[in-house]
């Protein structure tokens, strides 16, 4: 169990980031407000048994709850989600209150493009007003897109700090700490790079 309180700050950095951390390590372990789940389209979780996707791992650590609580805003929605939304679910058996599902943009092997680019930057926003409207104090974000949808880390990075930044200078009155979480070191590589180029 990982207490979001006891994470170190961005403190080096100018602006909102620097009530931000990066950490890396188990999403499904920190006890914060709201974790952000890279879903797939359906939103029901991953259907490949043992898989080691981040939408995998929390669901299974969330419980059947979860998918149930999925499967009942898919009926009523009557569509996929859309990608660069999201949708909040409570967190069940997780650490975290609640979860997040945010749909990201599949880039296989190519080049993500600029179209590409502001569907991910949705993605961040979309979570930060979801949880700004659940008066959500903490927020852990995984690497939306970088996974099986294949979005090099190292530009999601980019787009990942460029757009809390913004939405943060946009909403001065959220106190809300975001955490931008890792779970391998060159992913953590990828995000200390672009935090120090930013």
């Amino acid at each position: 169990l990982v207490e979001s309180a006891d994470l170190p700050r961005l403190g080096k950095l100018s602006g909102p980031l620097t009530r931000a951390s990066l950490w890396q390590g188990d999403i499904v372990t920190l006890k914060v407000d709201v974790i952000v789940n890279a879903a797939n389209e359906q939103l029901l979780g991953c259907f490949v048994p043992g898989h080691l996707c981040i939408d995998n791992v929390i669901h299974a650590a969330a419980g059947p709850e979860l998918r149930h609580e999925c499967a009942e805003y898919m009926d009523a929605q009557g569509q996929l989600e859309p990608i660069g939304a999201a949708m909040v679910t409570a967190g069940y058996h997780l650490r975290a209150k609640n979860v997040i599902h945010t749909v990201g943009p599949i880039v296989g092997n190519d080049s993500p493009t600029a179209a590409q680019a502001e569907q991910l930057a949705s993605c961040y926003r979309s979570c930060l007003d979801a949880a700004a409207a659940i008066s959500a104090e903490s927020l852990a974000f995984c690497a939306i897109s970088t996974g099986a949808f294949g979005y090099p880390v190292e530009q999601a990075a980019k787009v990942a700090i460029s757009t809390v930044d913004s939405w943060l200078r946009d909403h001065p009155a959220a106190d809300i700490q975001v955490i931008f979480n890792t779970f391998s070191d060159d992913a953590t590589a990828a995000y200390q790079k672009a935090l120090a180029d930013f």
